[in-house]
């Protein structure tokens, strides 16, 4: 009896078809976005409840937001190591590998976060000395202040239990989860803010218990489908022994996150202090920034989504040791990702003018916007390359390339090309907004041939594995 080769069924076990891939890729990709967009009312309520109070609200707010946003740096970075190690562990097949890591992330940000709130709550009247806050708003900043730093437990926990989820393809979790978040924090904002609802009239200073409130309750529903489903446990937290052997990897991965978060916060400080400092048109190039930011965040809501789809597939292929499987999934996720991002930049390009005249009524602010759109908006297919291929590196455990690329173009080329072209060539704002646009075209260069031409598969567990297999066996 003839046998017939097996050659093409096993190709076809190792071969996933295009279709299969782009179907696996949407799978996660559309709750993520629909996600991204709920984390974006959320501050798009706080920002329009503020806005009915005073002025000074909305500035005490902004401040403390990006306080808030700087203090979440490490609980990002741990969250990033978590997406890594447990994707690849549960794409090996290593489910108790998976587990630990869960509980040992969960306890390092509770550790870390309870840490810095002891440490920074009385420091609070130095941090705002430190960033010059006018008096007109420093009473008001720093009762604001004070809530968030006793929120940072709750939301690091939240970040971490996200990412936890996600890293298991359970992407369905975190939208629910933001979902009840952003419907409690705008109850809040309303209800506590106005006295609305039957809830007590607390003036400015319910915006921060909304957050406070609906960032606990979505925490909570968090902590308790991890705990239903046995993914965080007493007595599933890893010994000593075993963390002492893990920890390596996940500071491997979750240095270089918290550390391009670090030069990205800081990045955007100082393209403000170049903003505000040009020699003429300064007024209205900061409010220009400012509304041009919250325009473009919208499109980086698919982008982030698919950076997110693209850690979780990649991490996944890794730990199966398919290095071949994790570079398609990244090309694809990156080809569709980039696809929808650039369709959605076509609508906001051919409606600049429009938009520019709904935030606000002054015609200089308005051409000033435009202005901004115009080249930033043509730079959306390069964010998005930098976005996409940035989760693919995450996936991969491979974040010190993304930190590399991204952090060392900000400040070595986009900041001192800001200054050059906004101060000393163009003297206006056009100047720093073709900075913007050159650095993000070279930013994408970088990661695109980083993801082409170098070998970012080897940062994932399996393949560091094998190295130190190696290793010991040559010695």
């Amino acid at each position: 009896m003839t046998t017939i080769p097996n050659r093409p069924l096993t190709h076809a076990a190792h071969t996933t078809p295009a279709a299969e891939h782009a179907g696996s890729i949407w799978r996660l990709a559309w709750p993520q976005t629909l996600m991204m967009f709920f984390h974006f009312l959320i501050g798009f309520a706080d920002v329009y409840v503020a806005g009915q109070i005073g002025d000074n609200v909305q500035a005490a707010l902004g401040m403390i937001t990006q306080i808030l946003l700087f203090f979440l740096i490490i609980a990002i970075a741990l969250a990033n190591g978590s997406v890594s190690a447990v994707s690849q562990s549960l794409g090996a097949g290593k489910t108790v590998r998976a587990v630990r890591y869960i509980n040992m992330v969960m306890g390092l940000v509770l550790v870390a976060s309870l840490l810095l709130s002891v440490l920074a709550y009385p420091l609070r009247g130095l941090l705002l000395d430190l960033l010059r806050t006018p008096e007109s708003i420093r009473v008001l900043a720093s009762e604001f202040l004070a809530i968030y730093l006793c929120l940072l437990p709750v939301y690091y926990l939240l970040v971490a239990s996200n990412a936890v989820f996600r890293a298991q393809k359970k992407v369905h979790i975190p939208l629910l989860s933001m979902i009840l978040v952003t419907g409690l924090n705008a109850f809040s904002d309303f209800g506590l803010c106005f006295g609305l609802f039957g809830l007590p009239r607390l003036g400015a200073i319910g915006l921060a218990w909304a957050t406070l409130i609906s960032v606990s309750c979505g925490c909570l529903f968090n902590c308790l489908l991890l705990l239903k489903r046995g993914w965080i446990q007493p007595s599933a937290f890893p010994p000593l022994r075993w963390m002492k052997s893990a920890l390596p990897y996940l500071w491997m991965v979750a240095w270089p996150a918290g550390l391009m978060q670090t030069l990205w916060q800081t990045a955007y400080l100082v393209l403000f202090a170049i903003t505000a400092s040009l020699p003429r048109g300064e007024v209205v190039a900061m409010a220009a920034l400012a509304a041009g930011i919250r325009i473009e965040s919208i499109l980086f809501l698919p982008a982030f989504a698919f950076n997110m789809t693209a850690s979780i597939l990649v991490g996944h292929a890794l730990g199966q040791i398919d290095p071949p499987q994790a570079k398609r999934i990244g090309t694809m996720t990156w080809a569709l990702g980039c696809l929808l991002v650039s369709a959605m930049g076509i609508g906001v390009w051919l409606m600049v003018d429009p938009v520019a005249g709904l935030l606000t009524t002054k015609t200089q602010v308005q051409q000033e916007i435009a202005s901004y759109l115009h080249f930033n908006v043509a730079a959306i297919p390069f964010t998005a390359t930098s976005m996409i291929l940035g989760g693919v590196f995450l996936g991969a455990g491979a974040t010190r390339y993304t930190m590399m690329a991204i952090g060392g173009t900000v400040w070595c080329v986009r900041l001192p090309l800001a200054f050059i072209l906004g101060h000393l060539v163009l003297g206006r704002a056009s100047g720093i907004w073709a900075a913007m646009f050159i650095s993000q075209f070279i930013q994408s260069l970088l990661m695109a041939w980083i993801f082409f031409r170098r070998d970012w598969t080897r940062f994932s567990m399996q393949a560091m594995k094998h190295k130190n297999s190696q290793s010991s066996t040559h010695s």
